[in-house]
């Protein structure tokens, strides 16, 4: 008998000719998450996949940890894992399971079976079924309940005879590196760092941008980005921020722009920054973190206006949460407390105090006519970003 770890996935099963891509995606997210751990083995076996580590002290929940942020997975759990027998091999097994790994005798349970060996005797209802009545005379405490157990038994007869009670819930959605690339328009705040987690969840590479306007932005502002980054390339993976300087451009736009349209203008020059990059960076759309409504530059009337900048499609994730449901998140993934941190960026400065919230995009482009050389601005700003590769933070501790 060893240990070794089940992986469920769900979504990736229904994707006919091209599973098997989906399928191997996964298992190299979790042979890279995993070999920061130690060394371990990933094998496929029908509609399963099978983690097994080389070495002889595992820490079972760190493993479970680090294979529950790979986006793709249903469930994970420990599993038993016993030479292919006969019946009374199997009956044996699960006897030693169920001494070993639970404490008390005196639960209600259930036995489920999967019988992928189809050369094994008896169907897997026959199975379970005897299987239970092996339990009962061993263990005379234990009780038979089908429709509501305490506990529930799994076998899996494949190549190796699996054996496991506990299964813990992943995050569901594609493997990273499935759905192509992105470029994530990054902030301080707390949503942009959700809409970072909700794409990738559905298979999407990132790198991200992050415009900075010292004196008016302080160092900790970037630093509080940085982290930021850092905790949700926990889900992401690595990637690359782009620290883009703005401050002259945005004093251009505070100086040259009606200043009720001063944050419109902006988002539509961070579009076209970020678009650019984007597209130097091999990224085929745009994602922010904005939600209808939320503030004056995210009326629907606004986000067509900034749309209206680039080529690329722009993604918003977030576009219909509500700020408590953006919080939940944030929490959950750990950005929030750091999100919270009183460092402003650029988009809190410079603020007009009564911004356009249905803008015309005719005379907003007329007014970005005001704005003499934005195009070697726009150059000069790219030319000069800081790249900074992000590590996830349990790669960098370790």
């Amino acid at each position: 008998m060893r240990t070794a770890f089940l992986v469920k996935y769900g979504e990736i099963a229904i994707k006919g000719k091209n599973r098997n891509m989906f399928i191997n995606q996964l298992r190299d997210r979790i042979q890279w998450k995993l070999n920061k751990i130690g060394d371990f083995t990933v094998s496929k076996d029908q509609g399963r996949l099978f983690v097994e580590c080389q070495s002889e002290n595992i820490d079972s929940e760190q493993i479970i940890g680090a294979i529950q942020k790979v986006f793709g997975i249903l469930y994970v759990g420990e599993v038993k894992v016993y030479d292919k027998g006969d019946y009374a091999e199997l009956a044996g097994h699960i006897k030693e399971y169920v001494r070993h790994n639970f404490e008390r005798k005196d639960f209600t349970f259930k036995i489920e079976v999967k019988r992928a060996d189809k050369s094994f005797p008896y169907n897997s209802m026959e199975i379970a079924s005897k299987l239970g009545a092996e339990l009962l005379a061993e263990f005379p405490e234990l009780k038979v309940d089908v429709h509501q157990p305490q506990e529930k038994i799994y076998v899996e007869l494949r190549a190796n005879t699996y054996i496991y009670s506990k299964m813990s819930e992943g995050l569901g959605g594609l493997p990273i590196g499935c759905s192509g690339k992105a470029t994530l328009m990054l902030s301080g705040g707390i949503d942009s760092p959700v809409a970072a987690y909700m794409i990738a969840k559905r298979g999407v590479e990132l790198n991200a941008v992050y415009f900075h306007s010292p004196p008016y932005t302080s160092e900790r502002a970037k630093d509080k980005v940085v982290e930021l980054a850092r905790i949700f390339s926990d889900y992401t993976g690595r990637l690359k921020l782009y620290v883009v300087p703005f401050t002259d451009i945005q004093l251009d736009i505070y100086e040259k722009c009606p200043h009720e349209e001063l944050t419109i203008i902006m988002r539509r020059i961070m579009m076209i920054i970020t678009e650019k990059i984007a597209e130097q960076t091999g990224s085929i759309a745009i994602v922010t973190g904005e939600s209808i409504g939320q503030v004056a530059s995210q009326t629907i009337q606004s986000l067509n206006a900034t749309n209206a900048a680039v080529k690329l499609p722009v993604f918003r994730p977030l576009v219909a949460f509500d700020k408590s449901d953006i919080i939940k998140i944030a929490e959950k993934i750990g950005t929030f407390e750091t999100s919270i941190l009183p460092y402003e960026d650029c988009c809190t400065i410079f603020v007009a105090k009564h911004p356009v919230t249905k803008p015309i995009l005719e005379k907003i482009e007329q007014s970005e006519k005001n704005l003499d050389g934005m195009e070697e601005k726009i150059a000069k700003a790219i030319a000069e970003a800081e790249v900074i590769s992000i590590y996830p933070k349990s790669e960098a501790e370790k």
